[in-house]
Formats: C-alpha cells, structure tokens, sequence
C-alpha cells in the first residue's frame, strides 16, 4: 500500500503554513514543538520533498508546501465533513453550512431564501461570505467554504453545480446618452462606445469584455468599479455603458430615470447562478436539498429577467 499521510500530519503542516511559525503552530494543535517538528519532518520524508521552509525569521511554504497546501486543507475538510454528518445526521442539513455568495446576486436573492430555508430547517446554522465568484471557488476547493451560491464555474470538473436560475444581464445607458434615444440597440452601435465593468474575479468582468471583443467597444480597465453600485453611479453620470444583472436592476435601478436598460438585439446576455459544491463531498445530499430550495425561493420572486433552468 502507498504511503499516505496521517490527519495529524496534514493538520501540522496546514498549522505550520498559517501561523508561519512552530511555537504558535504547536499551540494551536494542542502538542508539544518537538512532536510537531518531528511529524513534519516525517511527512516531508516520506513524501520526498521539503514543504517548509525553516529560517530564523520563521516558517513558510516551500513551492512544493503552497502546491500541497489547498489539498492539506481539502483533504482536513472532507474529514470534517464526515464527522459532521455522522454527528447531526441528514435532518439538519448537518447542522451547519459555510455559504459563499456572489456580491452581484447574493445581497438581492439571500432576502428571498433564507426565511424559506430557516422555515424548512429552523436550527440550521448559515455563515455568509460573500466574495467574488473567483474566490469563492477558491474557497470551495480548498475546503473553507462548503458550498457557493454564484454564476457557473467555467471548465472546472472540480465541482458538482446544480443551477438555480437563468438571470438576464442588460445593458444599461446614460439617460443623455445617443444610444438611449434608440428604439432598439443592435450589437455594432456599441463599436465607437466606452464600457465600465467590475474588477477582474467578477464573471461580470468576462461578459463586458466579451461585448468589446464582439462590438468593438473599449474596455475602460482604468475605471473599473468596485461595486454594481459604483458603476451605476458612474453610468449615471455619463462617464460610459455598463452590464447590470436582473436581479440587482430591479432592487437599485427600478424606474430610475438616470439609466435606461435595454438587452442588445439578436445577442442576449444570460447567466446560470448555480450552487457549486466540491465533487466528492460526503455531504452532496445536503447540498442538493440546499439547490431545491434555492430554486424554489427564485420561483417566488417574480422578477423579470429570472426563471427558472428548465431540467
């Protein structure tokens, strides 16, 4: 039989890599430095490689230690997960679920969902972290979050994904702007235009730079907004054109007279919002029940540009 490491080992090397030091690792795991030192050493022996650099300074990841490290924390997780679902059991959903949400769709469905959820399964523990979908992913993988609710993730067979909705993505215009006079916006009126989009990490992101590449309008990278907030500000003041999803236009925009939103003739804009879990999770059950009641939070919403995915 191959070797593998133990649990203990791989929650020493995990310490060691977060505290960036052995005192404070060892404190945290609740053992003795030199039994700390001497599993670590162990490991890295018996996998052939050194995964701790040690200086005077303190300790921290070789490249091999960072390459290991979200597999570390990955394998500690489903370990977790185990104990988890084996201590609550299936009723509960297992008691508690680390959700991480999209800031461009999570703040206008979370309202609609959790009171349905909490109904459904009043002693369920949720902790919230919203991020952008990038990170969240990161985070699934690794292990720190145990599912996300975010547009889908793109060419990962990494994760399971149930989806949720299609949201429609308009197109939204300066009121003063020349386009907004148009009855009807074909995709080559955008050509001599600015787009703002949000920063890199957002899917958003991808989706207005895919408009430029196809319109030939420019990417205004030196603008980007930190927020849909933020560029619904800026498009209001006429500094350029942006993408706004549906579920945020009807919360924020509404009848604003500041912004007119309209989709681009024959190029529509859709994203699926999925809940994306890791493959392999013990704990899929749980996740699937989750995805039936996002889904049917998005039936009650009744807002135009999302419906329901259509299995």
């Amino acid at each position: 039989m191959p070797y593998r490491p133990t649990h203990r080992q791989l929650e020493y090397f995990v310490a060691v890599a977060e505290r960036g030091h052995f005192a404070e690792a060892a404190k945290t795991c609740n053992v003795s430095q030199p039994t700390l030192s001497t599993q670590l050493r162990l490991l890295e022996e018996q996998l052939g490689a050194d995964l701790i650099e040690r200086g005077v300074a303190g300790a921290r990841p070789t490249p091999v230690g960072l390459k290991l490290l979200p597999r570390a924390r990955a394998v500690l997780s489903a370990l977790d997960d185990m104990v988890d679902l084996a201590a609550t059991g299936a009723e509960n959903l297992g008691g508690l679920i680390t959700l991480g949400v999209a800031p461009t769709f999570g703040p206008y469905f979370m309202p609609h969902f959790l009171p349905r959820l909490h109904a459904v399964f009043p002693i369920l523990e949720i902790y919230i972290r919203e991020d952008r979908p990038l990170a969240l992913e990161a985070g699934v993988g690794d292990g720190t979050i145990d599912c996300a609710i975010t547009p889908m993730p793109q060419g990962s067979s990494q994760f399971v994904t149930a989806p949720i909705c299609e949201e429609t993505i308009y197109l939204g215009i300066p009121a003063e702007h020349p386009l907004a006079r148009e009855k009807q916006i074909e995709i080559e009126m955008l050509g001599n235009f600015r787009l703002l989009t949000l920063g890199r990490g957002h899917r958003l992101y991808d989706q207005v730079q895919t408009l430029c590449d196809v319109s030939g309008a420019q990417l205004r990278e030196d603008y980007e907004g930190t927020s849909l907030d933020a560029l619904r500000q800026m498009v209001s003041i006429g500094m350029g054109l942006s993408l706004f999803p549906a579920a945020y236009a009807a919360s924020e925009i509404g009848d604003d007279a500041a912004i007119r939103l309209c989709e681009i003739a024959q190029w529509p804009i859709r994203r699926t919002i999925c809940l994306a879990w890791r493959r392999g999770n013990v704990r899929e059950q749980h996740y699937r029940t989750l995805a039936d009641l996002a889904a049917e939070a998005i039936a009650n919403m009744q807002v135009v540009g999302i419906s329901q995915v259509q299995n």
